[in-house]
């Protein structure tokens, strides 16, 4: 007589991108060529770590996102968390800095300090960056549309510390792609946005090798409500795109390609997010050697860093944050992780305050030091279910690259709406679930409490605005006037010629030249972006 089935909680379970988890997987769900597949840590395609010794070597760079109301503010923010222990500076920018305005701009006000630091001129960086050594510290830079911008104003500082071009390490984020589709922050149409980051890939690989030249970001792309399956293949999709836009402009493979970098979303599901960071890398080892025939390892590597995921965070019990960033920052560490920021328990309510970051910080401590999940590579590696589900993100994900490539590219679609259409479509699937209690966010649609916790949250003076716009026209007001006009000029003859932009523009803000006046100048030149509805 046979047995009879046990009864589940549920009829079926599934992963976020509606993978099937079977109540147990066994080395009959895992691919022929798995051994093949899998390979050792260091060596193609990746799959375990781009390093042979990973966390053994050196810790991941542990980040924590900063940024707010003044230059000064902010600078004491990050001295703190490098007293903290914190081991990179990431710097969160205002929204006006994202999209190439100046405080004093009418669009400006009200935004000015508020989601992060506002920076005009190289006034501006040079306290932000004040008693901070370049050439000691990593500096990871979330800002698109205004990248060359940002990054020219960091070389500029650098130089007036002492500190060559070469000697400088970081990264700036420089994804304009996942802008139309996920965010928002743009400034010029697609196609002239594309050819600003060739020219900064083309003079970082010569001038500033260190420099990690563009953060091909998903993390927005989940923000945005995608599957863990959207998220790697729109992610490697724009990868694929900036790639080919390199090589359009005369660069080699291999010149420009060690330098590119990722940004992924630690997300709740534990396991699916150990594998999807694992069929991405090996998923992008295969695009770099197959599909672009790179001949050096380093262009073949999928280095990346994670932040965890700010849409899981609650306004409700937020202490209980803590406990969702723990999970996913240990699910981004055992997926092989570069750098690492994790998100405050207070973020759903406001910016974090000191303490909170500080927690935060802790959360990556205790994992680094007291887990012992570092003390081996992939140590997932060989799990009949992570194996299985990194077989099957990367197939799933290469579906969607394939349909990519038939419609013409990532630029065709995203022209086209599909990639935004499939996104809204799973965050429209997925709120459902939550309305329907099939999928529970504890403390939202389950196990609430009627009297919420109150904590302290960080809130930002009105004052700051003004004082930011006054040091903006005093700098304005003390520049050599001519000297800024005429560095302006030759960034609008740059931009018209097709002469690569990056000098013009690093000579502009060392001229004090404002970032907005640097903006405009593009502008005039190559217009702006409007949403096709």
């Amino acid at each position: 007589m046979p047995a009879t089935k046990a009864r589940e909680r549920k009829e079926t379970f599934t992963t976020s991108s509606d993978i099937e988890m079977k109540a147990r997987f066994a080395p009959d769900d895992l691919p022929a060529n798995f051994a093949e597949e899998v390979g050792e840590p260091g060596e193609y395609p990746f799959t375990r770590g781009v390093y042979s010794t990973m966390y053994r070597g050196r810790m991941w760079t542990m980040r924590q996102y900063a940024g707010f109301a003044t230059a000064e503010e902010s600078n004491r923010r990050y001295k703190y968390l490098l007293e903290q222990g914190t081991t990179g500076l990431s710097v969160a920018f205002d929204l006006p800095t994202q999209i190439g305005y100046d405080s004093d701009h009418p669009l400006a006000s009200g935004e000015v300090g508020r989601v992060g630091v506002p920076i005009d001129s190289m006034a501006d960086m040079e306290v932000l960056f004040g008693g901070i050594p370049l050439d000691k510290v990593s500096t990871s830079m979330t800002i698109n549309a205004t990248a060359s911008i940002l990054l020219a104003l960091y070389i500029a500082v650098g130089r007036k510390q002492g500190v060559a071009p070469d000697k400088l390490s970081g990264t700036i984020q420089n994804d304009i792609l996942k802008e139309y589709i996920a965010r928002g922050t743009y400034i010029y149409p697609p196609r002239p946005s594309l050819r600003i980051i060739t020219d900064i890939f083309a003079y970082c690989a010569k001038e500033v090798p260190n420099w990690n030249t563009i953060s091909i970001s998903g993390y927005h792309i989940r923000e945005a409500g995608s599957t863990a399956v959207q998220e790697v293949a729109f992610t490697l999709a724009d990868g694929i795109a900036y790639v080919q836009a390199a090589l359009d402009a005369g660069l080699e493979v291999d010149y420009f390609a060690p330098r590119l970098a990722f940004f992924f979303n630690g997300h709740n599901n534990f396991l699916e997010e150990i594998a999807k960071y694992r069929a991405a890398r090996r998923m992008w080892a295969k695009i770099m050697k197959e599909r672009f025939g790179a001949k050096d390892p380093k262009s073949m590597m999928l280095r990346f860093h994670t932040q965890t995921a700010g849409s899981t965070l609650t306004a409700q019990q937020p202490e209980v944050n803590v406990v969702r960033t723990t999970i996913q920052a240990l699910a981004a560490v055992l997926g092989g992780t570069q750098s690492l920021h994790t998100n405050s328990m207070d973020e759903a309510l406001g910016l974090p305050t000191e303490d909170a970051a500080r927690i935060a910080l802790r959360t990556q401590q205790v994992i680094a030091y007291e887990s012992g999940v570092a003390d081996t590579a992939d140590p997932f590696a060989g799990s009949y279910a992570i194996e299985y589900l990194t077989h099957e993100i990367e197939r799933r994900a290469f579906e969607y690259i394939n349909k990519i490539d038939e419609m013409g590219g990532m630029l065709s679609a995203i022209e086209a709406g599909y990639v935004q259409r499939e996104i809204e479509r799973a965050a429209y699937d997925y709120q459902k679930a939550v309305e329907a209690q099939t999928e529970i966010v504890v403390g939202v649609n389950r196990f609430q409490i009627k009297e919420e916790t109150s904590i302290p949250t960080l809130k930002i003076d009105p004052a700051f605005e003004q004082a930011q716009v006054e040091r903006l026209r005093k700098v304005r007001a003390e520049r050599n006037l001519a000297a800024a006009l005429a560095a302006l000029e030759q960034v609008e003859a740059a931009a018209r010629s097709g002469e690569n932009l990056m000098p013009r523009i690093i000579a502009a803000v060392e001229a004090y030249a404002t970032l907005g006046e640097i903006a405009d100048k593009m502008r005039a030149v190559f217009g702006e972006y409007t949403e096709v509805s």
